[in-house]
């Protein structure tokens, strides 16, 4: 009888321990779920010239704009999250001043409304510092984590009142500071002292040749994308796009 007690204790002392070591030991840390993708967004800011003298080109430079913010909504294939894209449309002139009229803010490409003649035509001269000063701060008032700045012209600068060269590159400075990109377009124009002058480096600068807007402004929605998705560090021009918008021959011409 005695060994029969002495096994049912010593049985249940061991049960003990084994609890009591269950109990100590800490529950495993539940394993790391991995993190979603952050969602991305990328703004576009086109700023159109409507002078006179962009009456021949228009039609095909309000296309051009619309093929963009078609084209700006069309995921590629190096995108790995989502990427939400909004564009704003200004056009500007002088006529006693600067005119600067946003036509379109803020805009899905999914309901983006073409922009067409009946709505806006050319007239007037060329304040491009001012203009250039008041697409910064549209942009500065939304303030995008990233951002493509557009600038389309087909003519230099002639009629600034507000801003001079100097303050126009101290608003690209800014741009720069906040990792936003800018490019330059001359609209069948292949002359980019303006651009030089205000600091837009010579690879986000590009002459467009009549008859090639739609598609270079598709190409660089495209580029618009990959630098909102993290695809691609910045927005540059390459031989090909070059090619395509037949930059040689319109600078062979203006120079």
């Amino acid at each position: 009888m005695m060994m029969f007690r002495t096994a049912i204790l010593g049985a249940a002392m061991a049960a003990g321990f084994a609890f009591t070591a269950c109990a100590a030991r800490p529950a495993p840390e539940p394993a790391p779920q991995p993190e979603p993708h952050a969602a991305k967004a990328v703004h576009s800011y086109i700023l159109l010239d409507r002078t006179g003298s962009m009456s021949s080109l228009w039609d095909e430079a309000l296309s051009s704009v619309n093929a963009y913010a078609a084209a700006v909504g069309e995921a590629g294939e190096d995108e790995t999250a989502p990427l939400e894209t909004s564009v704003t449309l200004a056009v500007f002139d002088a006529q006693d001043g600067l005119q600067y009229d946003v036509l379109r803010e803020s805009v899905a490409p999914a309901d983006w409304q073409a922009v067409t003649s009946d709505e806006v035509s050319p007239r007037g001269m060329t304040p491009l510092f001012d203009a250039i000063g008041r697409i910064i701060s549209t942009a500065e008032s939304d303030s995008p984590e990233k951002a493509v700045i557009v600038i389309m012209t087909d003519g230099l600068e002639n009629s600034s009142r507000e801003i001079t060269r100097e303050g126009a590159r101290a608003a690209l400075d800014r741009v720069e500071a906040k990792g936003w990109e800018v490019v330059f377009l001359g609209a069948d124009f292949g002359k980019f002292d303006d651009a030089e002058a205000v600091g837009v480096a010579a690879g986000q600068t590009m002459a467009v040749g009549k008859g090639r807007m739609a598609e270079s402004m598709s190409r660089l929605a495209a580029k618009s994308r990959s630098y909102g998705s993290g695809a691609a560090p910045a927005v540059e021009f390459d031989a090909e796009d070059r090619a395509i918008a037949n930059e040689d021959e319109v600078k062979a011409r203006d120079n």
